[in-house]
């Protein structure tokens, strides 16, 4: 019976082969590698939607997610610097360090915006490698997705061909995507905001949106009422059309401006699940745009 259990083993299918496991840093790539994997793939994602990026604690569990990688895909720009060489440092798997394969960022394959001439902490919470809230911005979306589908190709030879074929299928629907939000999104060109944090530069720069004023004095550095203050005074004479913020950040500080200022506070989504009916990359964005145009009316 020994050999005849040996042999059914031999014979079972490519499919029954042991999913790869990724551990995503934030939401966005973790809907990505699932839109790219499929059944090839187990997703970890380590944040969700309500929890600030930048501030993550480096709990036990997720270095135990970390050791059982064997792809670990973060946005990188200094995002993730708080906590993610903990995790990295601790799990002990050396084929997810950085210059190793299974270490992904997806920063280095976009245009970075925002990029400081000088770093000076002085400036607040500041990344050297420029703005790294790429994921705003769907065109970067599909930038990271090529980028991955190669990279899991690689890692992970015997599903290259389905790696590939599942992104040539998602690439296509995520084009003809863009093509209608762009269209959608016509009536928000020129059209002058407040952004809480630097959270949707790109967001910004894709939709021609102008960004008038920043809730926060510096990066990171929680505005006083004072402060506030003195935001409300500007708009009287730059004025906007709403207030932007994550779905993560608190409401205190946009609702304060928004009622004085009377123009709407909106919260936006961000990332994958924050909001209801963001549950993919395609619900994000409809749900980002659909919020904005509310300003419209």
């Amino acid at each position: 019976m020994k050999w005849l259990y040996a042999g059914l083993l031999l014979w079972l299918p490519l499919s029954a082969h042991a999913a790869l496991n990724v551990f995503a840093c934030e939401p966005e790539w973790g809907a990505l590698t699932r839109e790219i994997g499929g059944d090839a793939v187990k997703v970890y994602t380590a944040t969700s939607a309500m929890q600030d990026p930048h501030r993550i604690e480096a709990r036990p569990s997720l270095i135990a997610q970390t050791r059982r990688a064997n792809l670990v895909v973060c946005t990188g720009a200094e995002l993730e610097v708080g906590w993610l060489p903990v995790l990295l440092r601790e799990s002990g798997n050396a084929d997810v360090q950085p210059g190793r394969p299974g270490f992904f960022e997806a920063a280095r394959h976009v245009p970075m915006l925002d990029k400081p001439a000088t770093i000076d902490r002085s400036q607040g919470d500041v990344h050297a490698s420029g703005n790294p809230h790429i994921q705003t911005d769907p065109r970067n979306i599909a930038r990271v997705g090529a980028a991955l589908a190669q990279r899991l190709a690689e890692i992970d030879p015997a599903n290259a061909a389905a790696y590939q074929a599942r992104w040539k299928d998602f690439s296509a629907r995520w084009d003809a995507a863009i093509a209608r939000w762009q269209q959608q999104a016509t009536p928000l060109k020129g059209m002058p905001v407040v952004v809480q944090h630097k959270s949707f530069t790109y967001l910004l720069n894709w939709l021609g949106m102008r960004e008038v004023a920043t809730l926060e004095p510096k990066p990171g550095v929680e505005p006083s009422v004072g402060y506030l203050a003195e935001v409300a005074a500007r708009l009287k004479t730059t004025p906007a059309k709403a207030v932007l913020r994550a779905a993560y950040q608190s409401p205190r500080a946009s609702e304060w401006l928004a009622q004085r200022a009377g123009i709407p506070a909106i919260a936006l989504p961000f990332t994958v699940g924050g909001a209801a009916g963001t549950d993919d990359l395609f619900g994000l964005f409809n749900v980002t745009l659909a919020e904005l145009l509310k300003a419209t009316k």
